[in-house]
């Protein structure tokens, strides 16, 4: 997934914008970026920060942002506590009813250590309490 991505991205359930992102791992492509400056309009993903925020937009570190993607990471809302899955670079929005558990616990729990080393506390949250599923229902 490609962190301008984030800056259309909204949480399915409830629409909250932005989603927080974690990035669990990331590849790096050498190709070269020679667009206007800032390429998002509302979020900037790579800084974590919305545009109207920065010092300097012009300024933003969008060549740089546009080598990297995100393998695998969590989106998640922080209003609603859905968590969203990253999976080989594709963002998996789905609604409550269209997600599939077991691939989603399977995911959670491959992920649960990465997760705690790079935020314990939105994990604890994810695992323990996430919306619509988390490692602590049966």
């Amino acid at each position: 997934m490609k962190y301008r991505l984030m800056d259309v991205l909204a949480c399915p359930y409830d629409k909250t914008f932005p989603l927080r992102l974690v990035v669990l791992s990331e590849n790096v492509k050498d190709r070269e970026y020679t667009g206007k400056i800032p390429f998002c309009e509302l979020y900037c993903a790579y800084k974590g920060m919305n545009i109207k925020d920065m010092e300097d937009p012009s300024k933003a570190p969008c060549a740089e942002c546009y080598k990297h993607e995100i393998g695998e990471g969590i989106l998640y809302c922080e209003k609603c506590h859905r968590w969203y899955p990253i999976k080989e670079d594709i963002p998996i929005l789905l609604p409550d009813e269209l997600r599939n558990i077991n691939e989603d616990k399977e995911f959670l729990s491959k992920i649960k250590d990465k997760l705690s080393k790079i935020d314990p506390k939105l994990a604890e949250d994810i695992i323990n309490n996430g919306n619509p599923i988390n490692l602590k229902q049966g």
